[in-house]
């Protein structure tokens, strides 16, 4: 029996990381700072570490793995990353500093870190897709972006000098059940169902910004599909997994209030939006056999109820 080390598996991709692991006949320690919030961990053992910390990181290494999965990260939505990016820098860093170093030293044969599409300059609506070369000359438009490319760096300057299989995959915009959906780390998919099970049917709904800011947005079921893929693939270098569909803010919304079969007004109000647009290439990802198999409504059918069902407990519990 495989068994795999999954680093951040209190969070969402994490946690969801651990029931595929686990489908796939794996032995799952899970390590985070925090415990799963929504369901028990699926993981064979769960360790509150606090990876910042060496000795955290020695810990969570004191058996023979083979796989290890780092997505441990101080991170969340556009508001959190603007308004926290000396906690990002600093807590990211000292993750990736201890776990990567860690791993090389305890010979693991196999190590992947989620690195972010945030490693990318802003791009203008409608231009070419963009190849993981891209990625240079180094623009990132925030600060978390500029930790993920230097941990990238970091995991692979290891892995040429201990032997060490690096696998490294830039996500896109995630989203789908059991992710965080409200105080400030939430990202714009679950936002925006939260707002609209929040209002009536014709309510009106605060949205950062004009709504014309360009994402594509990945079901969490394809992203760990993509994990899973690219760890035991041959694809050396970052790989972008990201849903081939964009769409704008405002058709986000939109999306959400088909679902909710609800009529919804947006009152557009001075925010944090980070880029203007995003347009990547999924030609290495799709080299290895992997494509997105849900598209954003039906991601959304998965989703808004999930997150309805969380703010109806939220009120009941007032």
């Amino acid at each position: 029996m495989s068994k795999a080390l999954v680093c951040g598996a209190g969070g969402f991709i994490g946690s969801h990381l651990v029931k595929r692991l686990k489908r796939e006949g794996y032995w799952v320690r899970g390590v985070d700072i925090k415990h799963t919030e929504f369901a028990p961990s699926a993981a064979d053992e769960f360790l509150i570490l606090d990876l910042r910390e060496k000795p955290n990181c020695e810990a969570a290494l004191n058996v023979d793995f083979d796989e290890v999965y780092q997505l441990a990260a101080d991170m969340g939505g556009m508001g959190f990353i603007h308004s926290a990016e000396c906690e990002i820098m600093r807590n990211s860093a000292l993750i990736n500093v201890h776990m990567t170093d860690t791993a090389a030293s305890r010979g693991i044969k196999r190590y992947f870190f989620s690195s972010s599409v945030c490693v990318y300059r802003d791009m203008k609506h409608g231009e070419p897709e963009m190849p993981e070369s891209g990625a240079y000359p180094a623009l990132p438009d925030n600060e978390y972006g500029w930790e993920k490319l230097y941990a990238e760096r970091m995991a692979m300057a290891y892995g040429r000098r201990s032997g060490m299989v690096v696998r490294i995959a830039r996500f896109q915009n995630c989203y789908g059940p059991e992710g965080t959906w409200r105080g400030g780390r939430e990202k714009a998919p679950a936002a925006i169902s939260r707002k609209v099970a929040e209002v009536e049917d014709g309510g009106t709904i605060e949205i950062w910004g004009d709504g014309s800011a360009v994402r594509s947005y990945t079901y969490v079921d394809d992203m760990v599909d993509g994990i899973y893929r690219l760890m035991h693939s041959d694809l050396q270098g970052a790989a972008n997994i990201g849903c081939p569909q964009y769409v704008t803010v405002n058709e986000l919304v939109e999306a959400v209030a088909r679902m909710a079969g609800k009529k919804i007004n947006v009152r557009h109000v001075p925010g944090p939006v980070g880029v203007q647009s995003r347009n990547f290439s999924n030609d290495r990802i799709y080299s290895i056999g992997w494509r997105s198999r849900f598209c954003l409504d039906d991601g959304i059918a998965l989703t808004y109820p999930w997150v309805e069902e969380q703010v109806k407990k939220a009120k009941a519990a007032v």
